[in-house]
């Protein structure tokens, strides 16, 4: 049997270089869609026996049967299965038993190494919990509020802030009493990289009693419940040939689901067949999407007599008929409190404590972990300088939606500034400028709030919105006049990955 890794530049790498060690494959084909391959990578693929091909058409001249080839390539990859099928001249190119998504082939390898024996003792274990987190917003908050919940479970975690270990014997920096063991620090969330975190505490021994996997466009299907935070915008993926919608879809691979009500109902309607593996939350009298008015069905987790505020949130939730991955159902109501100044952030509260639930873990221990949750720094989390308040959202994937979400959660709050810019390059899906330049616009024409706008982006949207703003190439110097003038600041950048002071 062969398998054909598509795509070295979005996790390739690891991935085919995993399957070669599997020693299950007779080849291990790698193609470099992007020519972006670099020469150590290069090395380490020969050194691990995969062999490069220049072109697909290249293994209709090898003695592999092409009829048996696994395809493995990402789910944004603008390259499909049946175009490469038509190019290995398959006699029926329609056939998909053999491709696997980037996402599938990964699980397929934690399956190998669970069945072998042979790797780190932890994941072999049947009772382990593991949790996958996917979404359009929302990820990383939700992947810290659970890191909170599980800290029994010594959580392994890879999420958009690094790899690293939660764990008290992990600990090497007993002068600062931290529980965070870093393994790598600027890692994206490709499914890949679920491979390179499992591998590097093996390699430096860390022990962990449970995985908390944040994931890009979808799920490996790994996890015992798989989160689905939102579908807050359906980008386009693959040259426009599919969307976030479709490709995070594989969420429904996990052995339990927690998904958002709202967007269950507005994008999953052929998934309802799945109803007894599904849990669902959402806000009493909150429709998380403005064209989508849902029918308040099947709710499984509801919060109420929410009290909103900047520094605490308190609210009630109701459970009814949650499903648990021990094959039970449990109904129920709790008062809890937690750091989550507007709804999307609450959202993100309830999809942990939905999915703590569907894995039995004890109220007491959901409501201590909440209640020492702060946010996330960066992610609507605050600080003080002199007499101003500072909330920053600083994010790779801040887009449209996600910024008016954030600019709403100031509610009556005038006394705030609002600093919006960031870089460029920074994540495969770029910023709608012209649909944010006339948000701007309109929040601009009702006087709300002093708006200024920094940075790359910050110029750009600034050359076509209709109003004048004030623009200040320095985000800190941005800061520093608000601050100087005695003014709260909530400060939108979209972040590159490498900007950690400013993650």
């Amino acid at each position: 049997m062969n398998v054909l890794v598509i795509d070295l530049t979005h996790g390739g790498v690891k991935i085919a270089i995993e399957l070669s060690k599997l020693n299950k494959f007779d080849n291990v084909y790698g193609y470099d869609l992007y020519k972006t391959l670099k020469k150590e990578d290069e090395n380490k693929l020969n050194i691990n026996s995969v062999k490069l091909i220049k072109n697909i058409e290249d293994l209709n001249n090898t003695q592999i049967n092409i009829e048996e080839l696994i395809i493995t390539f990402p789910v944004h990859s603008p390259l499909k299965g049946e175009e490469i099928r038509r190019k290995l001249k398959y006699k029926n190119i329609y056939n998909k038993n053999n491709d696997l998504t980037h996402h599938e082939i990964v699980k397929y390898i934690i399956d190998s190494w669970k069945s072998n024996n042979h790797h780190d003792k932890h994941i072999t274990m049947n009772n382990f919990p593991i949790i996958e987190i996917t979404g359009v917003k929302g990820k990383t908050t939700t992947a810290n509020i659970l890191k909170n919940i599980l800290k029994e479970y010594d959580p392994l975690i890879l999420s958009s802030l690094g790899a690293y270990s939660y764990n008290t014997k992990n600990n090497t920096n007993t002068k600062n009493n931290t529980k965070n063991c870093l393994l790598k620090k600027n890692i994206s969330i490709t499914p890949a990289n679920i491979l390179e975190t499992i591998n590097l505490a093996k390699n430096k021994n860390m022990s962990y009693n449970s995985c908390i996997f944040e994931s890009s466009l979808g799920t490996t299907g790994v996890g015992q419940v798989g989160i689905l935070t939102n579908i807050i915008e359906n980008y386009p993926i693959a040259n426009n040939t599919s969307n976030a919608k479709e490709a995070k879809k594989q969420v429904f691979n996990n052995e339990f689901v927690v998904i958002e009500h709202d967007t269950l109902h507005k994008f999953y309607k052929n998934e309802f067949k799945l109803k007894n593996k599904i849990n669902t939350f959402k806000i009493e009298n909150y429709e998380l999407y403005d064209d989508f008015s849902s029918k308040n069905i099947n709710i499984n987790l509801i919060a109420k007599d929410i009290n909103y505020n900047l520094d605490k949130t308190n609210f009630t939730i109701v459970y009814d008929k949650l499903k648990t991955i021990e094959d039970t159902e449990i109904s129920g109501e709790i008062e809890l409190e937690t750091y989550a100044p507007n709804p999307v952030h609450l959202l993100n509260v309830l999809g942990s404590v939905c999915a703590s639930l569907t894995l039995n873990i004890n109220m007491e221990t959901i409501k201590k972990g909440l209640k020492s949750f702060k946010g996330v720094k960066g992610r609507s989390s605050q600080k003080n300088e002199k007499n101003s308040i500072i909330i920053e959202e600083i994010n790779p994937g801040i887009n449209v939606k996600s910024i008016e979400k954030s600019i709403n959660m100031l509610n009556d709050f005038k006394d705030y500034s609002i600093i919006i810019g960031g870089k460029y390059g920074v994540t495969c899906e770029e910023i709608n400028e012209i649909e944010l330049s006339n948000y701007l616009d309109r929040l601009v024409d009702k006087n709300s709030y002093d708006l200024i706008l920094v940075d790359e982006l910050g110029k750009s949207v600034e050359n076509i919105m209709k109003n004048h703003v004030k623009y200040v190439e320095s985000p800190k110097d941005a800061q520093n006049n608000c601050i100087e003038n005695n003014r709260n600041i909530l400060f939108i950048y979209r972040s590159n990955y490498s900007q950690t002071n400013k993650r």
